[in-house]
């Protein structure tokens, strides 16, 4: 039966009932029209289906795959669509149709509690992963949700706080994620998120969840609520919010019936949302008979996955990867215990867990030794088990110390206070690379960390939180037989005071002002010249590459036609391996601020020693816009761009400039008393009747005895002269200002 008919044989009240949850993980059914529940559950990185009878965070055994943090990292679309794969296989087996996640925001500020489930602090990157991770997951039959829509950037009174954001940085910041995601990715449905944006509920933001998701980007699937975001269920209808979560007793069903009875919502609302309902419904019944997912062939992508995103920070003396017969020290509670996974509504029940003091024993045999180093219960440091780490240290060929934040530092729900690790782990470490020359440090965290001790340790890996195979992917990232390839997707700061939203974040009261606009992480330290602990993009190799040469497929290009960029990458070192190809894009002169290099485009190459490959990456119109605010659109300047070419945001090999010339017309100055002088001498329609007119009043002025002295002082003073003012300085006549006014609009209109 069409959807028009059925939705036509439903009473108000059961259109109504769709709107809504059946309980905490179903939407509603109503069998008298058969349309079954669907089955919604936490992701991103694994199913957590609740046990039946247990607790909400209690689930079903599941593949617990690396963190968003951590997946990011890989740099790598096709493995984020393999991940997707698995996930979708799991939820099809466990009897799940939609999946919450990926998550798509942008990580404002390292002290976002959060940050663990977003991908990175830039939005080519993010948006390029979450469209792949939703692909892979919607390609299994089962949809994906993307969240959380928008601006959802702090855990601090996140149900309540306004993000306070200009359309510019809305636009080529936080929404441009979830754009990409959109468009590439096309998710059956999309999270809106608890906040507000300047002033305005997520959940009843017409503008978003219509004008620009649906009507703009294109988007066919169904909006859902952040479980509990809903503010006024009807101002929700009217935006565009088609599935308030979770449902059961409380849900508001009742005020939409009444509202439409009263005439204060339309009803055709009511029935789009029931017609994207059930295309939903049909989208997830469509799918093949589940079956069970291998679980053995699940941990074993997990553990390349963990292994392909692990970075190599520092690697001084090529002390890694440890040589066969070493003896080797393996110091920290973590070694035994490891955090691998986030806290709060991501948590997963691992179908098993590698763990890596044995994952490493399994590799060097006879050759390891283990001590403690600190307790997991507390923060402060244990004197005697600091020693004991010490002195085992001292016998040891290599010692390497698992350190990290504990989960009580970084979960949903609330933001972290600094960027320290617990003085426990700093202190045994700063300890143990005193003792012992050939110290590595192997990170487990959700997001960046201050490293005080980072001039004494040699060797730095960035696991992030990779996983239930973190054990078997750290072992062999650390004896080489993985090669690191993993680049950092957000920049590390020597300090919090570094960060862009220092000192603004969280903001005051309800308020969160993002007055750090465009310059969001590497933007930001770019622009004021700070030299981060690590920078964006950053990453290391066993091996060692060399980018040879840059060519493009034309120098001079309209804003219209594709610009491909062709970059030969040779593999110089001893070891086969990976390198992201990362190309910047900066506006040489604009009329409004921008960065001086923005990521857009990138791409990840595999290279045998000595082995020459030529990557080609591809710019359209985008790479070269910024978000003009005068005419609501995107637009290209034309000029000369730079393309920056390198291993990472600040370790640029190569450079090539291209003029850009614009196909869009350059939006026409307001012409009022008060504009100035240059602003009217640069538009194409304006400049030559003002030129005229002022030529010939300045004959008789002595602004024209200036002209004809020093040009370029004239310019400078003349340029920024409000059209108005000329009358003071003996220019055009105070009477004549609307005549000229007048013939300006005129020339306008044509």
């Amino acid at each position: 039966m069409k959807h028009k008919d059925l939705i036509a044989r439903m009473t108000l009240e059961e259109k109504a009932s769709l709107l809504s949850g059946k309980d905490f993980w179903h939407m509603q059914n109503i069998a008298k029209h058969d349309i079954p529940s669907l089955t919604l559950t936490d992701g991103p990185h694994g199913v957590r289906m609740q046990e039946e009878g247990e607790t909400q965070f209690k689930g079903k055994p599941a593949t617990c795959f690396p963190t968003a943090s951590a997946l990011a990292s890989s740099w790598d679309a096709q493995l984020l669509e393999q991940v997707g794969q698995a996930l979708g296989q799991e939820c099809r087996s466990l009897g799940v149709h939609v999946l919450l996640g990926p998550g798509a925001n942008l990580k404002r500020s390292p002290l976002c509690g959060r940050n663990f489930e977003y991908f990175s602090e830039d939005p080519v990157l993010s948006g390029e992963l979450a469209a792949a991770h939703i692909r892979g997951v919607q390609r299994q039959g089962v949809g994906a949700s993307l969240k959380h829509f928008a601006a959802n950037n702090q855990e601090h009174r996140r149900m309540t706080v306004s993000a306070e954001v200009d359309e510019r940085t809305l636009r080529e910041m936080y929404l441009a994620s979830f754009e990409r995601a959109v468009k590439q990715g096309q998710p059956w449905t999309v999270m809106c998120a608890y906040n507000r944006i300047n002033g305005t509920y997520c959940s009843e933001h017409k503008w978003l969840l219509t004008d620009v998701l649906r009507t703009e980007w294109g988007f066919d699937g169904i909006v859902v609520s952040d479980w509990g975001a809903v503010n006024d269920r009807v101002s929700g209808v009217e935006a565009g919010l088609d599935l308030e979560m979770p449902g059961g007793p409380g849900t508001q069903d009742d005020e939409i019936v009444r509202a439409v009875r009263e005439g204060r919502l339309d009803e055709t609302l009511l029935d789009k949302a029931v017609d994207r309902l059930l295309t939903l419904v049909e989208r997830a019944y469509q799918a093949e008979p589940a079956v069970p997912f291998d679980t053995e062939a699940h941990h074993a992508l997990a553990r390349k996955v963990a292994s392909e995103c692990m970075v190599l920070l520092k690697n001084e003396g090529n002390i890694l990867p440890i040589q066969e017969g070493a003896q080797v020290a393996i110091i920290g509670a973590f070694a035994k215990e490891p955090r691998y996974q986030g806290g709060g509504s991501s948590h997963v029940t691992p179908t098993r867990l590698d763990v890596p003091y044995d994952e490493c024993a399994k590799h060097l045999g006879n050759h390891v030794c283990y001590a403690d180093g600190y307790r997991l219960d507390t923060d402060e440091a244990d004197d005697k088990l600091i020693a004991d780490a010490v002195q085992l240290a001292k016998t040891a060929d290599v010692a390497v110390v698992f350190a990290g934040l504990p989960e009580r530092y970084e979960s949903e729900g609330y933001d972290r206070q600094h960027l320290s690790l617990p003085p426990a782990h700093n202190r045994l470490i700063a300890a143990i690379a005193a003792a012992q020359p050939k110290t590595v440090v192997v990170l487990t965290n959700g997001a960046p960390v201050e490293m005080p001790w980072v001039n004494q340790v040699p060797a730095i890996i960035e696991a992030y939180l990779a996983g239930q195979a973190f054990g078997g992917a750290i072992a062999d990232v650390l004896t080489g037989r993985v090669n690191p390839s993993g680049k950092l997707a957000e920049t590390f700061p020597v300090k919090l005071e570094h960060t862009p939203a220092h000192p603004f974040f969280p903001g005051e009261g309800d308020i969160s002002e993002y007055r750090e606009g465009i310059f969001v992480g590497y933007r930001y330290y770019d622009a004021k010249a700070i030299e981060p602990l690590f920078p964006f993009g950053h990453g290391l190799s066993y091996t060692s590459f060399a980018y040879t040469d840059v060519d493009v497929s034309g120098e001079r290009i309209r804003d219209d036609e594709p610009l491909e960029v062709r970059i030969r990458v040779t593999n110089t070192g001893p070891r086969p391996g990976k390198e992201v190809v990362q190309l910047y894009v900066g506006d040489d002169v604009a009329s409004v601020i921008r960065p001086r290099k923005e990521l857009k485009a990138f791409a990840k190459v595999e290279l045998q020693p000595g082995e020459e490959k030529t990557v080609t990456l591809v710019l359209d119109k985008r790479a070269f816009a910024f978000w003009d605010l005068q005419c609501s659109q995107w637009r290209v300047e034309s000029g000369t761009f730079t393309l920056s070419i390198g291993s990472s945001s600040r370790d640029i090999r190569l450079t090539k400039q291209v003029q850009v010339e614009s196909t869009s017309p350059r939006p026409p100055v307001h012409v009022h008393a008060n504009a100035t002088i240059g602003d009217l001498l640069t538009d194409p329609q304006t400049g030559p009747v003002l030129r005229g007119i002022l030529q010939e009043a300045m004959q008789s002025s002595p602004l024209g005895g200036m002209a004809e002295h020093d040009p370029e002082l004239f310019e400078a003073f003349i340029r920024y002269t409000p059209l108005s003012r000329t009358a003071t300085l003996g220019g055009i006549p105070r009477q004549s200002i609307q005549q000229v006014i007048e013939r300006l609009r005129q020339a306008q209109e044509g």
